[in-house]
């Protein structure tokens, strides 16, 4: 029996309902379903024989070495809990007959390479798959399945089918196994340039994951933030040119004459005394204490007549169009207010 070579009749059910892969990996609770009974099964697994046993209660009808995708749906097999086929997983699912995973995701490395990172090794060159599950579930670590626990699980993203951790908890869990500090820098400046996620939200995780102890995992957050908060700054000037904003100037510093220094701005729009920030905060441990700083600020330049805009990497990203709308509304209102103090712009 090769790849390609159809599962014998199974009784009492037909396999025409399932998908290819779903005929060539069934667990064994899948295949009494269809009528082979354990001992069949065993006599099947023997050495030679036609099929084998890929981990515990998953088979593979076939003698060859798996594909990736058998070995990706192996371990999924292996740790979810399965719903029977024809079952939704939600209301409104796709493919109502293909089998769904519940309470497992692929993690780490393989998720990163379905995700599309190309600083992530080919699927069939990882020796373990990382699935993410509860922290209460039963399982073990075993053959090529690596288990990862978690108490809160993530939404996961449908990736060919099969139920992915996001990028930032994926790249987490990768980072928790290497220490290799190129390759990390190497997945977590992707994450960023290649328009994955915001730096902030890989910091988070990173940070619950209790890795930024980690000196090498330092070093790459360092790099991380500094490109995240340049692909920002190319993102906000691209938004005042495309949107048509009037050209501000751009990132100064503020401060009373003769007086104390009032913070650094990335916009500034001194006729209108508009000012935009962008908020390139890493979530850490000091968190609280950065956005006291960031509110301080801002309070004070208000009760000086400056609106702050705040604007977020994610919503200069996802939104541009609409936080263009939020400056052009406050430079057309800044008519309406009474003359800000007046202020010594200089370059930062």
């Amino acid at each position: 029996m090769n790849h390609n070579t159809p599962v014998p009749p199974l009784s009492p059910r037909p396999v025409r309902h399932l998908s290819e892969v779903h005929r060539r990996v069934m667990t064994t609770a899948q295949l009494r379903s269809h009528g082979v009974s354990s001992t069949e099964t065993n006599e099947q697994c023997r050495p030679g024989g036609p099929w084998q046993q890929l981990l515990p209660g998953v088979i593979l009808l076939h003698p060859g070495p798996p594909t990736s995708e058998e070995r990706l749906h192996a371990v999924l097999m292996y740790t979810a809990k399965e719903r029977p086929a024809g079952v939704p997983a939600q209301p409104g699912a796709e493919q109502p007959h293909a089998p769904t995973y519940a309470e497992a995701m692929l993690t780490g490395l393989a998720a990163l390479t379905l995700h599309g990172f190309t600083s992530a090794p080919p699927l069939m060159s990882l020796d373990k798959l990382d699935v993410l599950v509860p922290r209460l579930r039963r399982l073990r670590s075993t053959g090529c399945a690596r288990i990862v626990r978690t108490t809160s699980m993530p939404a996961p993203h449908q990736v060919t089918g099969l139920p992915v951790a996001p990028v930032p908890r994926a790249l987490a869990d990768a980072v928790a196994e290497l220490s290799d500090a190129g390759v990390v820098r190497r997945l977590l400046t992707e994450a960023v340039r290649g328009g994955h996620c915001e730096p902030a939200a890989v910091v988070r995780e990173l940070n619950d994951a209790k890795l930024l102890s980690r000196p090498h995992v330092v070093d790459a957050v360092d790099s991380l933030l500094a490109e995240g908060r340049a692909i920002a700054e190319d993102r906000l000037y691209r938004m005042v040119r495309e949107h048509g904003l009037p050209d501000p100037v751009w990132n100064v510093d503020l401060r009373l004459p003769g007086g104390p220094h009032l913070g650094g701005l990335d916009a500034y729009w001194p006729e209108q005394a508009v000012a935009v920030e962008l908020d390139t905060r890493a979530p850490r441990q000091d968190e609280d204490a950065l956005w006291s700083e960031y509110a301080r600020k801002r309070e004070h330049l208000e009760r000086l007549g400056i609106t702050v805009v705040h604007i977020t990497p994610k919503k200069l990203r996802e939104a541009a169009e609409q936080q263009a709308a939020v400056v052009r509304t406050a430079l057309m209102a800044s008519g309406d207010r009474d003359p800000a103090a007046y202020v010594v712009v200089l370059p930062r």
